[in-house]
């Protein structure tokens, strides 16, 4: 019965670490700086193509 909760244990606890691990970096890198910006883009409306240079 307690056989199992050896490995799950440790393995939910490390992925735990992972996901903070990975929340930080996207902190330290400034992923959350300008939460307006993107939704300010979506509307602004640019009828001209890309082009490629």
């Amino acid at each position: 019965m307690m056989g199992p909760l050896i490995f799950l244990v440790p393995i939910a606890l490390g992925l735990g670490a992972l996901g903070l691990l990975a929340f930080g970096w996207t902190l330290r890198s400034g992923q959350y700086d300008d939460l307006d910006g993107a939704a300010q883009r979506i509307l602004l409306d640019d009828d001209r193509p890309e082009t490629r240079r």
